[in-house]
């Protein structure tokens, strides 16, 4: 058993037995409990630790654990009503009001409850991680002389020579900047280039954390249609045109949620069309390392054939290893890159040191290309188990694109389907799925669906979870015309 599932398994049930105690009673002993259970100290510690941060149990070094005691109650809340008006006056001046809206990220991020199948995910299961390594990364870099300490602003040395490797071109690791995450990055860039109330062109569908970026900077996003080769040039050169916009967010490779790789004879041409218009390409390099085994030799980054500074690059590496492992790059040339810096020193000055000293001890340990080869097999084993189980049980429901990386499909689905109407049954029928309307900055086309194949357990799970979602269609479509179109054998 995953030692995570284990430890949620024995919280629950710690978590029952807490009755047989009186507030203030001591629970068994750690080793009690090791034996009890038959399983390790480290488990019992971390389900101890997690019903103390619930508030259920006090543990007392030296002493033991205990159950809480009642909580007193607590003092009537005070009259809040006043910041209503607060907030509301703080933009009233502003030329595009900003909104803070998480929801399209919360869907990805939020754990859906017991015995859902988590095809909504934005992270590899546990079990596509490489938590030996990161474990033994981490420890060594503790190990190292000034790994507690202040690092440089612009992050380690090493690391940003390491980053200037990986992205290719003549970048150097004097144009890289470390940051705390790919969506750090993003935000630091859009606000070094574009002012408030300015128009930014994204992607259409996008990845819906961007557009939350923009508009909480209060920028305007206007959409530019992307099909299965990437975005359309000649309507990028109608929307710098049409917009005077002076920033185009771009995912090149694998792009969120289409996953389509930009073709080759697009590549120069965007850069011309945006190098034309005086306006620069935020380069998304999200999910490089999420190449599937199939795969043909990748494309070089944009940035890497950019000699004049049109591209800024953000690349992570946090999708291949850990949403915890928050280590992402910027890349730029030219005075950008002092104003990258700048923000970045402004808004959280630096990333710890310890994280990007892990971060150097993982890519240069021999774990690192045996990971990477490890994950690329598995999830093409995913995607493969996916197509075959849609086509199986849901013909009806269109994948324009089998992507060759990345984590998830995108599915369009028959005309006149209610999004809402079929997650929320998915939901009953026990499996979380993301819609597609969050991916939209304007009305969508059509209704669609991502599905991420890389959140679950295993391959039995997406079977298992495309048989729920059959299910889900014929509630939500009770037996219609859309539920027919969709086809299929069910169970």
């Amino acid at each position: 058993m995953h030692q995570r599932s284990s430890v949620c398994e024995l919280a629950e049930q710690l978590r029952g037995d807490l009755d047989r105690y009186s507030p203030g009673g001591k629970l068994p002993s750690s080793r009690e409990l090791v034996e009890r259970f038959h399983v390790s100290p480290v488990t019992v510690s971390r389900a101890l630790a997690q019903l103390a941060a619930e508030g259920l149990v006090v543990t007392r070094p030296g002493a033991g654990a205990f159950r809480a005691r009642p909580r007193t109650v607590a003092e009537p809340a005070g009259d809040t009503s006043w910041q209503e008006v607060a907030l509301s006056a703080e933009g009233a001046a502003d030329l595009v009001p900003r909104t803070v809206d998480a929801s399209g990220v919360t869907i990805c991020l939020a754990a859906p409850p017991p015995g859902v199948l988590e095809f909504n995910g934005g992270y590899p299961h546990p079990s596509l991680q490489p938590e030996r390594a990161m474990a033994a990364a981490l420890a060594r870099a503790g190990r190292r002389p000034g790994a507690w300490g202040r690092p440089p602003l612009e992050g380690l040395p090493e690391l940003r020579e390491w980053f200037a490797r990986d992205i290719g071109g003549a970048v150097t690791a004097a144009e890289v900047l470390i940051a705390a995450g790919g969506q750090s990055a993003l935000a630091t860039a859009l606000r070094a280039l574009a002012p408030p109330g300015a128009q930014v062109l994204v992607e259409s569908p996008t990845y819906p954390g961007m557009l939350a970026l923009a508009r909480s900077a209060g920028l305007r996003p206007v959409p530019v249609p992307v099909d299965r080769d990437g975005v359309r040039p000649d309507l990028l050169a109608d929307a710098f045109r049409a917009t005077g916009a002076r920033v185009f967010v771009c995912q090149p490779l694998f792009q969120n949620p289409t996953g389509a790789v930009l073709a080759p004879d697009r590549r120069a041409e965007v850069l011309r069309i945006a190098r034309a218009a005086g306006a620069f390409v935020i380069e998304d390099d999200y999910v490089r390392r999420l190449v599937h085994a199939d795969a043909a030799p990748l494309p070089r980054t944009l940035v890497a054939d950019d000699p004049d500074g049109v591209v800024v690059h953000v690349g992570s590496l946090t999708k291949a290893t850990s949403p915890s492992f928050r280590v992402a790059a910027l890349a730029a040339r030219g005075p950008v890159l002092e104003r990258l810096r700048a923000i970045q020193v402004v808004d959280s000055f630096f990333v710890p040191r310890p994280l990007q000293e892990a971060a150097l001890e993982l890519v240069g340990s021999p774990a690192w290309p045996r990971h990477l080869r490890a994950l690329s097999a598995e999830l093409k084993t995913r995607r493969d188990t996916m197509t075959a189980a849609l086509a199986h049980h849901l013909p009806g429901l269109a994948l324009p694109h089998v992507p060759s990386g990345g984590y998830h499909l995108w599915l369009r689905l028959p005309d006149g389907t209610e999004e809402s109407a079929l997650t929320a049954a998915a939901l009953r029928a026990g499996v979380a799925l993301t819609p597609g309307r969050p991916y939209f900055s304007a009305e969508p086309p059509a209704a669609h669906l991502r599905l991420s194949f890389a959140a679950v357990a295993g391959t039995g799970e997406i079977t298992e979870g495309v048989r729920r979602l059959r299910t889900a269609c014929d509630e939500a479509f009770q037996g219609g015309a859309t539920s027919a179109r969709l086809g299929g054998r069910p169970g």
